[in-house]
């Protein structure tokens, strides 16, 4: 019965529509409308003949405002994907997460990730002289996803082979050689332009970004891009979301996929949730980067592109400095290669982003933001 929720013509019709809207590479479209019914039916019928076999990516590279990988679906794949989550992952995965992990799901998102942040630190800071944060952030997430631990997360939860099937062979597509190859291509093309341009402290820094960008090991690693990723990546770590609210007993907690801060009252109890939860990430096969410390909130949080920090038991919010250089470097670079619409749309999400925090004499300061 789980099956055969994917197994209907109309769905993925209205799925190919969604994706549609979403895709930026209108040729694709175009190459797909020419033979509509005829591509709908061929994956209707491979669904039904179960012999779905995802097809390879294509790979490229970001530049602004960093450098990081895109790895891109067919539209055939993309309908494929978009109907596995919207079908079958979302339902029995949504529930069963706590609402604080918040990241890239419905009605959540950078919104609540502050909503909660707030709440929590105005409720601590009347009765506590000091709030500690415990800040953790995993090492390479994306590419450090055991394949085995994921797919017997997923069994336990999906009792259906012909869905596990599709799933396992979504999520072994980074073990193709040509994966690493195309990455590694991209990579060494890249840094071979900045080498001819002029050496200065930008571009070397730019150059030593490129080398950090990782490799797939075999059996490790979600690609960057799926709808299904961006699932199996807010699951994966909510067996450690239940860990830390219910052993630990952390009240003050929040995720954003694998960025989470742990806050209280006492500093030693978090250094003992610290080696805890590095013991808990072992048996997933990850661990905590060089970022994860615990500090008082007085020092001043750094939390998805804030900064926040309680001043005379006031709670203040403003853009921390990476923020800022990234903001500045974008619109600049948007004022040479994008279109006037493009432009306009950019400014407008940035606009709402400044509302959210107080950023009066940065704005003053910075002649590219006094156009919003």
């Amino acid at each position: 019965m789980l099956y055969s929720k994917l197994l209907s013509v109309s769905k993925i019709e209205k799925v190919y529509h969604n994706v549609r809207l979403k895709t930026k590479h209108k040729a694709k479209i175009v190459n797909f409308e020419l033979y509509y019914m005829t591509n709908i039916m061929n994956i209707y019928n491979i669904l039904k003949n179960r012999e779905y076999t995802h097809g390879a990516y294509n790979i490229f590279l970001i530049k602004e405002p960093k450098y990081r990988i895109v790895m891109s679906e067919n539209i055939s794949d993309k309908i494929v994907n978009h109907l596995l989550s919207e079908e079958i992952l979302l339902p029995i995965i949504e529930p069963k997460l706590l609402d604080v992990n918040v990241a890239t799901r419905k009605d959540k998102g950078l919104k609540a990730a502050d909503y909660y942040l707030k709440k929590y630190l105005n409720k601590l800071k009347d009765g506590n002289k000091n709030i500690y944060v415990l800040k953790c952030d995993i090492s390479k997430y994306f590419y450090s996803v055991d394949h085995d631990i994921l797919i017997n997360k997923l069994k336990k939860i999906i009792p259906n082979e012909n869905v596990m099937d599709i799933l396992e062979n979504i999520i072994n597509t980074t073990n193709n050689s040509n994966v690493n190859n195309r990455i590694n291509s991209l990579i060494n093309n890249e840094i071979k332009v900045l080498e001819k341009r002029l050496y200065n402290k930008e571009n070397i820094e730019r150059i030593e970004e490129l080398k950090k960008i990782p490799d797939y090991k075999y059996n490790k690693g979600i690609s960057i891009g799926n709808m299904t990723s961006q699932i199996f990546a807010i699951f994966y770590l909510n067996d450690l979301d239940h860990f830390i609210k219910e052993k630990l007993r952390i009240k003050y907690y929040i995720r954003y996929m694998d960025d989470f801060i742990l806050i209280h009252n006492d500093k030693e109890y978090l250094k003992y949730c610290l080696e805890e939860i590095k013991k808990f990430l072992e048996k997933e096969k990850l661990v905590l980067n060089n970022k994860t410390q615990i500090f008082n909130i007085k020092c001043g949080l750094n939390f998805l592109g804030y900064r926040y920090f309680l001043k005379e038991k006031r709670l203040i919010k403003v853009m921390n400095k990476k923020t800022k250089s990234r903001i500045i470097k974008r619109l600049k670079w948007l004022e040479n290669h994008e279109s006037k619409k493009d432009r306009k749309s950019v400014r407008a999400s940035y606009k709402g982003y400044f509302m959210n925090c107080e950023c009066k004499a940065f704005l003053y300061k910075n002649e590219w933001l006094q156009k919003l």
